[in-house]
């Protein structure tokens, strides 16, 4: 390892434009003659469009023309559609609903958008949506799962009925039922997965440009994916044709999965810039982020853990209502079935699970995936009820949990994955110590001396990262692959240019992919230049999520990089007439072992492009290119502990300590790996302790704003303790397992179930609020 290179703590290259406001983000582009739009959006949760009069609206000053769902219609812009297509245990598909980009006949959520103006400034557009008078016909509407599923609920969708999209099953019902029936003991639990909003820094945005001197379109876009964007607004949806669409995501403000998709605003405005002749751009305020961004999990899941005498799991049974909103997104079959029931064995060793998933149409805003994606959902699901079949047994729950690890890898579950490795004890054994749980008890007393309820949760979780592999994902629906792409580009002077198909949108990919480069050729990082983020620029690529950017995108750097220094070798062999076995490159020096013969990196690199001097038959140049398809998923998985102490009197909680001990594999930059754990360990506790979204029985949200949907503050969380362990993944060349996610999965069973260990009462719901705390401790009193 050099000081730059893998293993070093390295300070972020793009960090200096980001803190002095250097970055360029969507709404910071700019084009001649652009104009701008605002959308007309429903403000009912289910109704039909009577009519639409934008008479007043055109005369207000600046407009310059205002677009409706008819002549989306009639230009024959395609359906939004979802990306992974799964089955009913039935067999029959799912049923997807019809989601035009514009409401042509109905609006099933508030916010849906009706409308588009555009006018010369954002403040005349959004003044002349205002005056867009729509005639609605209002009709009952449906935001629960379990609602929606009851006869005589309002139907959304007469291609789904009674709300149902897909009624999807894994695992083996027959042996899950027979074990559970013979078990010593079962522990039965409702649990409710609340809806989150994603609330990234950045607010979406789009500009789009029709250039019809060249009958090209060019859309800059918040994207975790452009390459997928691209994709699916050409063949799909009938935008443009791939070839005349470029789709730029310039540095983006954080995603958290709820930019991967493709949107209405995107669709529209790259067809209005069509149709009215001018480059259009809209930026969402943060009430239409809330109304209109893919919210994240609302599960209703009842499960069964059944145990043997010996306290071993016998069998395990989930059924699970997941509310997939008004429409399908991208993502939106997958979340809930095969990024969420696979990961179900946890880290034990299970023998048998059966898990059925219904998947419901509600009048609410699409879910889809968000941090972690199915994988938070899994975790809480397995660790509330093993933590809660501890307290049943009267059992410590590290004893239970050791007791049911996994010890060999591979390790098949039942539910379609395979470890490939793991050491779950010893993230088990590092958290107990960075926490002194042995010593908690004394401290428990000494807060009950105090008046305070002292409380400790544990959650040990495993997540699956780097969707993989691309036959494996095609064959279970996935309408792509999910390999990843990287061309390595070295200049005639020895600078590097990496061209990744995945996408930075806070992850650091600027700095750690960059650290390859100077572990590979000794050069420092600031002679690396990373490329992202533009289609035009970059191969295809599938982006940046489910923490797939280190063990698929950076493996598909190791694999340019190994032919770009194996082309050096030979042209430095040649030159200094050696062996190329012989030919070492370190400290950007090219050299031959147990001689003084040696060229500098940029020798090497300015004769592959003069061409003087090359081997007989080499092409000039230095550029290589690679693709990577995974072999498998990789597993992290860890330990967390939460101490709380809770306030009887209130029912408030501060979390007093927090443990994070991960097994992420090999580390690129342990500072950044660090800096993940700590964004996801906020999330994760904000989830637990403080957000919610809510929407009232006419499907109007209620929680649209700051000052009603409580973000995490820094007040609200402890210093982390943050520990990792390694076990080198098997299945990709750097042993890497990824960090994105871990930290928003692992969390928010812990948290509850600290605080249900200190109050005493296990029937508590996320966000555990002090209300909502308050008045189970009174419950159990």
């Amino acid at each position: 390892m050099g000081v730059e290179g893998i293993g070093a703590k390295v300070l972020r290259k793009e960090d200096r434009r980001f803190i002095t406001g250097r970055g360029r983000y969507v709404d910071d582009m700019s084009v001649p003659g652009m104009k701008h739009g605002a959308f007309v959006r429903s403000p009912h949760a289910h109704a039909k469009i009577k009519g639409i009069d934008t008479s007043a609206a055109r005369e207000m000053p600046g407009v310059i023309d205002i677009l409706d769902g008819q002549q989306l219609k009639a230009d024959r812009i395609g359906n939004l559609i979802c990306g992974w297509a799964v089955s009913s245990k039935d067999g029959s598909p799912m049923k997807m609903g019809a989601y035009p980009a514009l409401a042509d006949e109905t609006v099933r959520y508030v916010g849906q958008p009706v409308a588009i103006v555009v006018a010369e400034t954002r403040a005349q557009a959004r003044d002349a949506a205002e005056v867009v008078m729509v005639d609605y016909e209002e009709m009952p509407a449906v935001v629960g799962s379990e609602a929606a599923l009851a006869d005589g609920a309002p139907q959304l969708h007469p291609e789904a009925e009674g709300n149902l999209c897909f009624d999807w099953e894994i695992g083996d019902e027959a042996a899950a039922t027979s074990a559970i029936s013979g078990a010593a003991h079962i522990t039965r639990m409702k649990i409710i997965n609340n809806r989150l909003v994603p609330n990234p820094m950045e607010p979406r945005a789009a500009l789009g440009h029709y250039d019809p001197a060249e009958d090209h379109y060019t859309c800059w876009t918040t994207s975790q994916n452009p390459h997928v964007a691209r994709l699916v607004m050409s063949a799909f949806y009938n935008v443009a044709p791939e070839h005349k669409l470029r789709v730029i995501a310039p540095d983006v403000g954080g995603g958290f999965g709820s930019k991967i998709y493709i949107y209405p605003e995107e669709i529209v405005c790259l067809w209005a810039s069509k149709r009215t002749e001018v480059p259009v751009k809209w930026t969402s305020d943060r009430t239409e982020a809330f109304l209109t961004d893919a919210h994240g999990r609302d599960h209703v899941t009842h499960v069964e853990m059944a145990f043997d005498a010996d306290h071993k799991i016998v069998g395990l049974k989930v059924d699970t209502k997941a509310n997939l909103g008004a429409y399908m997104s991208l993502f939106s079959s997958a979340t809930p079935t095969y990024l969420y029931a696979t990961l179900l064995s946890g880290q034990y060793d299970i023998p048998a699970i059966y898990a059925n998933v219904k998947g419901v149409y509600t009048n609410t805003a699409p879910v889809d995936a968000y941090r972690g994606a199915g994988r938070p959902e899994a975790t809480y699901v397995v660790e509330r009820t093993i933590e809660t079949a501890a307290r049943e047994l009267g059992l410590s729950p590290a004893e239970l949990r050791r007791k049911n690890f996994i010890r060999s890898f591979p390790h098949q579950t039942p539910v379609i994955m395979n470890y490939d490795t793991g050491d779950f004890e010893a993230t088990l054994e590092a958290g107990m110590k960075a926490a002194d749980v042995a010593g908690f008890e004394a401290r428990r007393e000494e807060a009950k001396g105090r008046g305070k309820l002292r409380g400790l949760g544990m959650s040990c979780y495993i997540e699956a990262c780097g969707i993989a592999p691309s036959k494996a994902v095609g064959s279970l629906g996935a309408g792509v692959g999910l390999w990843e792409s990287a061309e390595v580009r070295v200049n005639p002077v020895g600078t590097v240019e990496i061209l990744t198909g995945s996408h930075s949108h806070g992850q650091g990919h600027e700095t750690t992919f960059a650290q390859l480069v100077a572990e590979r050729f000794g050069l420092p990082i600031d002679n690396v230049q990373i490329v992202h983020g533009d289609t035009d620029k970059v191969q295809f690529g599938m982006g940046t999520y489910g923490s797939r950017s280190g063990a698929v995108g950076m493996s598909a750097i190791v694999k340019a990089l190994d032919k770009v220094e194996a082309k050096a070798k030979k042209i430095a062999a040649h030159v200094l007439e050696a062996d190329e076995g012989d030919i070492v490159i370190e400290n950007g020096e090219v050299k031959v072992v147990g001689t003084d013969k040696k060229l500098g990196w940029h020798e090497v690199c300015l004769g592959a492009y003069t061409g003087h001097n090359l081997p007989d038959g080499m092409e000039p140049g230095l550029k290589e290119g690679a693709f990577y398809d995974p072999q498998n998923f990789t597993f992290p998985a860890g330990c967390y502990i939460c101490e709380v102490e809770v306030d009887p009197e209130t029912g408030t909680t501060e979390i007093i300590q927090f443990v994070a001990a991960d097994d992420f594999g090999n580390i690129i930059n342990p500072m950044i790996v660090e800096g993940q754990v700590h964004g996801g360990l906020a999330q994760g506790i904000g989830q637990a302790l403080l957000e919610g979204t809510h929407y009232d029985e006419a499907g109007q949200l209620v929680t649209a704003s700051y000052m009603d949907y409580a973000m995490p503050r820094a007040w609200d969380l402890p210093m982390f303790k943050v520990e990792t362990l390694v076990t080198a993944c098997t299945t990709n060349p750097l042993g890497i397992k990824g960090c994105g996610e871990a930290g928003a999965i692992g969390s928010p069973p812990a948290v509850i179930n600290a605080i249900t260990d200190a109050i005493g009462n296990n029937d508590l719901s996320m966000p555990a609020t002090p209300e909502k705390v308050w008045n189970a401790i009174h419950a159990a009193s």
